[in-house]
């Protein structure tokens, strides 16, 4: 069995839309290098202002 990590000691990185700081998640394992944003709502959020032209 994998050795568990604590939780601060995850790695983690600013939302490109929020700023906010979030922290790796296991179903992120394959592409963390790629996900930019937070939550669904802070993508849906930005796709939203590319929609606008902002």
């Amino acid at each position: 069995m994998a050795k568990m990590r604590k939780k601060g000691d995850l790695p983690s990185k600013p939302c490109a839309t929020c700023g906010r700081p979030f922290t790796w998640r296991r179903k992120w394992a394959r592409d963390w290098e790629s996900v930019r944003h937070c939550s669904d709502r802070c993508r849906a959020e930005a796709k939203a202002r590319r929609g606008q032209g902002a």
